[in-house]
């Protein structure tokens, strides 16, 4: 899930937005607004209602960034990596940059995001029942209760042994644990995921054709999510095991063709595509021949013409702070996360700072074409 708006770092954490938070903002506004608030304390007027709805809207997505930090925070202590975390319409993704290398670790990094959830139920139904005992407004406490309620809901629900939820990590830890084998615990928990999402689909669509309820949409979407993204995990898994053990050296372009920093624009648009650049991404070489950074044409395309010819590479590429990068005896499989959710899919191969190689994603696919055609997945 791609951020579309990035709220800086928290936690050491990079934080983003998709679009369609805006979704799960103007729902949970209106369904408050129009519906629980004036129908539990009516005779306040409608801007009281609205401005306390989108409050509790707002604090919502707070505790689902709370319970994805949660997630974060005990990644890193585990030795797993974090490239970033992002909301969207259905909760929040954290992106892990690998997986855990033990149960043990899985288990901690899955079970404190509904622990987390739980507590801070737990924490607003306190403070419910305390405003409520000094009689603060009723509008407000039902706020505060719908608040706890949800943070419950979405612990509990979290906890379902079902992939991709975090309970479905849970099982995975737990089948890791029986059986020492990752992919076949993946395998258990994907298909876990699959029955409840088709679970989910069909008394979903039931509840709109039999009850006439429209909001039986909403369960029928959560399943199809949960189908696609078990799915998704477990052929992610498969490709693990295809590509275990592998080491970066193996998969990358050795011998690249390389552009200096302080080449300048035409002259690089005039070697190609048909001279010595026939490619679409080149590493950056600084005069002392050490890496720079990474420059696509597509970077190159947006300088405007007239000013090409006083423009130089450097002036145009990605740092090298900002490209991924991976060492020779790196795993493929702990690049490819990164690989896939960086901007140019691309991966420049150092080693004390010289450049050996480059990676993209065409060269781990015709790695898995060979691998698989030649000797089956290595599983």
């Amino acid at each position: 899930m791609k951020e579309t708006l990035p709220l800086g770092r928290i936690a050491g954490v990079r934080v983003g937005l998709n679009w369609s938070v805006l979704v799960i903002v103007a729902l949970v506004t209106v369904t408050l607004a129009e519906g629980r608030f004036p129908e539990a304390h009516p005779g306040h007027p409608a801007p009281a209602y609205w401005s306390l709805a989108l409050l509790a809207a707002v604090v919502f997505l707070a505790s689902l960034l709370a319970h994805e930090l949660a997630h974060a925070v005990v990644a890193r202590r585990n030795g797993v990596e974090i490239d970033g975390i992002t909301l969207w319409m259905l909760g929040g993704v954290a992106r892990l940059q690998s997986e855990a290398r033990t149960p043990r670790a899985e288990l901690r990094i899955a079970g404190v995001g509904p622990l987390t959830s739980a507590v801070v139920g737990g924490l607003f139904t306190v403070l419910a029942l305390w405003l409520d005992s000094l009689h603060a407004s009723g509008l407000v406490v039902e706020a505060i209760a719908w608040l706890a309620g949800i943070n419950v809901v979405l612990a509990v629900f979290n906890a379902l042994p079902a992939a991709p939820l975090d309970g479905g990590r849970l099982l995975r830890a737990f089948l890791w644990h029986r059986t020492g084998d990752r992919l076949r615990a993946t395998r258990g928990a994907a298909a876990a995921g699959r029955a409840l999402g088709w679970f989910m689909i069909l008394t979903g669509f039931a509840a709109m054709v039999l009850a006439d309820d429209v909001s039986g949409l909403w369960p029928a979407l959560i399943g199809w999510f949960l189908i696609a993204t078990a799915t998704a995990e477990e052929r992610q898994a498969e490709l693990r095991g295809i590509l275990d053990d592998i080491p970066v050296s193996r998969v990358m372009t050795r011998d690249t063709v390389t552009v200096p920093a302080d080449a300048v624009l035409t002259s690089f648009l005039a070697e190609g595509p048909f001279g010595h650049y026939r490619h679409s991404a080149f590493p950056v070489l600084a005069p002392d021949g050490s890496a720079a950074g990474l420059v696509t044409v597509r970077l190159v395309n947006r300088v405007p013409v007239h000013t090409r010819s006083t423009t130089t590479i450097g002036d145009v590429m990605r740092p090298l702070s900002e490209v991924t990068t991976a060492g020779p005896a790196d795993l493929v499989v702990d690049l490819l996360p990164r690989l896939e959710a960086s901007p140019d899919h691309r991966a420049l191969v150092l080693e004390d700072g010289r450049l050996l190689g480059i990676v993209s994603l065409a060269d781990i696919t015709r790695a898995l074409s060979w691998l698989t055609g030649t000797t089956g997945p290595r599983i």
